[in-house]
């Protein structure tokens, strides 16, 4: 036996296998390496193919995926810049929280020193002994009450009529005006009173008149407001002096108390209507013209009395007052007047034009019989008037000052109907009346004469009266007296 072992011989065969086998590797890896280099190498191609192939096979949602991703990275940028904004609100509010706490603690403090002095004053006048002191409590100013009115435009075209009252005070003191209204059981909705040339204007009379809802009716007449009904000379209240000379440049003199006088009605910014110097028809005034015979009164001449009104009404528009004011021009009645008085020409020559008026009224009561034949009807009374107000104007119509005298005996009558003609659709626009609700004593055409023209004189006139007023064919709407 040999002593070289099995596995010596073995050993040699084994490296040189090894040699071999790494030298056939190394030919193999370069081959691989030639053709993958080579792009054409259908090895390659069929490769690639196959990768590809597989690629899409173990990834058909790729193309999803890589829109998903896109949105999820939008949200997440939204939602950061709506975290910072939520961040930057929230440091805001604990900003104004901590000023806000700082200002009340700022009030806190102020109250405490308040009460603090408070306790110190109290004790050292305690300590003192001494008398009392009081501060006057602190009057807060009165909040002024708004009066609102209608437009001026409105107060001409009302949807409903108007109930008016004369009487001693209102609207300066409304006792009587109430008195007779719960007399009535209804609200009058307009008050009529008197004013002089020789007043300023009275801003209380409309604000009073509008705080309870009322229309105020001024009749304004030039001359002193206490003259006699029986003086009809006032020569510093003629026509002409209130005229002037525009001619010789002489103005009239009253204009700057005109002027005023329509400043303060601005100042005040309500309405009211102003009958100015009524009655021009007649011969009882100093504005009157003539006296039905010819004869002058009060110095004035034909035509005056036109002038005079346009010239207050320009002064007026001037100052920016017809605005608020509404001219009422109110003849008297022609039924008693002189014959020339009662032909429609005399009272067209009267007549300023449909641009200077506003609306149009009449004066009209039922005196003591005075013909032998007079009617107590509202027909008698007021159609021959008003036939020649209608041929006139179109403007509507307000009865501005209406009576009925208990002398006679006829009032209850009257009254009746007064209500049932004003139902009538021929009496349509008439806007309303206002009555003379006082008993006076005066001179009528140089005799003394008392007549109660009051709603209440006896118990059938106030019952007829009630019960014309409230019929609804006449187109009252008022409120119930309070």
């Amino acid at each position: 036996m040999s002593n070289k072992t099995w596995w010596s011989t073995g050993k040699k065969n084994t490296r040189r296998s090894v040699i071999a086998l790494i030298a056939m590797a190394s030919t193999l890896a370069i081959l691989s390496a030639i053709v993958w280099a080579s792009p054409s190498s259908p090895i390659r191609q069929t490769v690639e193919a196959v990768v590809a192939d597989a690629g899409v096979t173990l990834n058909p949602l790729s193309a999803e995926n890589t829109k998903l991703k896109t949105k999820l990275a939008s949200i997440e940028a939204k939602l950061a810049k709506t975290s910072s904004e939520l961040t930057e609100q929230k440091k805001k509010l604990l900003a104004q929280q901590a000023s806000t706490a700082k200002k009340l603690a700022e009030v806190q403090q102020q109250v405490s020193a308040a009460n603090r002095r408070t306790a110190e004053a109290k004790a050292a006048a305690s300590a003192t002994k001494s008398k009392p002191t009081t501060t006057p409590p602190v009057k807060t100013p009165a909040v002024e009450p708004v009066i609102t009115a209608p437009a001026k435009q409105d107060i001409l075209n009302p949807a409903s009529r108007y109930f008016g009252m004369y009487t001693e005070q209102a609207p300066f003191n409304w006792s009587t005006f109430d008195s007779t209204s719960s007399a009535i059981g209804v609200q009058p909705n307009l008050v009529g009173y008197f004013g002089g040339w020789d007043e300023t204007f009275r801003a209380n009379a409309v604000t009073r008149a509008w705080e309870r809802g009322k229309v105020p009716l001024l009749t304004w007449e030039s001359r002193p407001i206490k003259a006699g009904n029986d003086v009809i000379e006032e020569p510093d209240y003629s026509l002409p002096r209130i005229l002037g000379d525009e001619a010789a440049g002489v103005p009239g003199a009253f204009d700057e108390y005109i002027h005023q006088y329509a400043r303060d009605i601005v100042a005040t910014g309500l309405p009211l209507g102003i009958r100015f110097n009524h009655e021009m028809n007649g011969i009882w005034y100093p504005w009157n013209e003539t006296t039905g015979k010819g004869e002058s009164i009060n110095g004035n001449n034909p035509g005056d009395y036109v002038k005079v009104w346009k010239h207050v009404h320009d002064i007026f528009e001037a100052e920016g007052a017809n605005e608020l004011v509404f001219w009422v021009w109110s003849p008297n009645i022609i039924n008693k007047l002189p014959a020339i008085n009662k032909k429609p020409e005399f009272l067209a020559s009267l007549y300023p034009g449909d641009d200077y008026v506003d609306m149009v009224g009449l004066s009209g009561y039922l005196r003591p019989a005075y013909v032998a034949k007079q009617e107590f009807t509202f027909e008698y009374t007021f159609d021959a008037s008003l036939n020649q107000l209608r041929a006139l104007t179109d403007k509507p119509i307000l009865l501005a000052e209406v009576g009925a005298s208990e002398t006679g005996g006829h009032k209850e009558t009257w009254l009746t109907s007064f209500f049932s003609s004003m139902a009538k659709p021929e009496n349509d626009d008439i806007v309303g009346f206002a009555w003379f609700n006082l008993a006076i004593t005066t001179f009528v055409e140089g005799e003394r004469t008392t007549n109660d023209w009051r709603i209440n004189s006896r118990a059938d006139s106030l019952s007829a009266f009630i019960t014309g007023l409230t019929d609804p064919l006449g187109r009252f709407t008022l409120l119930p007296a309070s």
